[in-house]
């Protein structure tokens, strides 16, 4: 692992100029491309220290708040550690942010993450990696199936609601997809149940996609968010990262 050096910064959007961290090895030789969504709770200290092993592996990692239009990071106020007693009225808070980002507002900003890591000095040429964790899962993946042509690789972890009934739902952009997925979820999550797992990896099966999907046991929703006390699963997260850097180093 190398060391990193990150800041923030701002990027422009269609719709205005968005806050975001960008981390990258410290060093003059441009890097592949990694773009980070994070989950509903937004840009935060355990996101940018997320950020920051994957950066010390190799990458130049653009983590953007997506909820820019609705107010700066952090989104929501936090504490360090998020006991159970707290992680729910925090969770409340996220709803307004969440209902107020439209999908077409989300991928036509993911063309702005995308053309600015396409333009840094520090990132390599060619199609780039995406990775995103709980909603930021559900934007990995319509960023894969929207920009098929920009996208290598997508890693959702532990993603929710790629499968609606609305008629725009996530899921029906995966016959777009051309580059490679990985699915990591928890056996005990109960937001994306194990039956909704199943039926995801049936859709990326009928799409012909190539992916790989890993259960965890034990792990629940959010299982890889440190800061998340009554969620935090090590294993698992350190399982994930063993899938998520296998990825990224076999197709970036």
């Amino acid at each position: 692992m190398t060391a990193v050096e990150g800041m923030d910064l701002s990027v422009r959007t269609q719709d205005g100029a968005a806050d975001a961290y960008f981390v990258r090895p410290d060093d003059s030789v441009p890097h592949s491309s990694v773009l980070f969504y994070t989950d509903v709770m937004g840009v935060r200290p355990s996101v940018k220290e997320r950020a920051d092993r994957l950066a010390s592996a190799g990458y130049a990692v653009l983590v953007p708040n997506v909820f820019y239009r609705s107010t700066p990071a952090p989104v929501v106020e936090m504490p360090e550690s998020v006991t159970e007693d707290a992680l729910w009225s925090i969770l409340d808070k996220t709803g307004p942010l969440v209902q107020a980002l439209t999908p077409t507002d989300a991928m036509r900003d993911a063309v702005g993450w995308l053309d600015w890591l396409e333009a840094s000095p520090h990132t390599s040429d060619g199609p780039v990696g995406v990775t995103g964790y709980c909603y930021g899962g559900m934007l990995c993946l319509r960023t894969a199936g929207g920009y098929p042509d920009r996208v290598a690789a997508a890693a959702i972890i532990h993603g929710s609601h790629l499968i609606t009934e609305a008629p725009d739902s996530p899921h029906m952009v995966a016959d777009r997809i051309r580059g490679e997925v990985f699915f990591a979820n928890g056996d005990k999550d109960t937001i994306m149940t194990y039956e909704e797992i199943e039926r995801f990896n049936e859709i990326l099966s009928a799409a012909g996609v190539r992916y790989h999907s890993e259960m965890y046991a034990g792990a629940q929703h959010g299982f890889s968010a440190a800061d998340l006390l009554p969620l935090y699963d090590k294993a698992a997260d350190e399982r994930h990262w063993a899938g998520l850097l296998d990825l990224f180093g076999r197709t970036l």
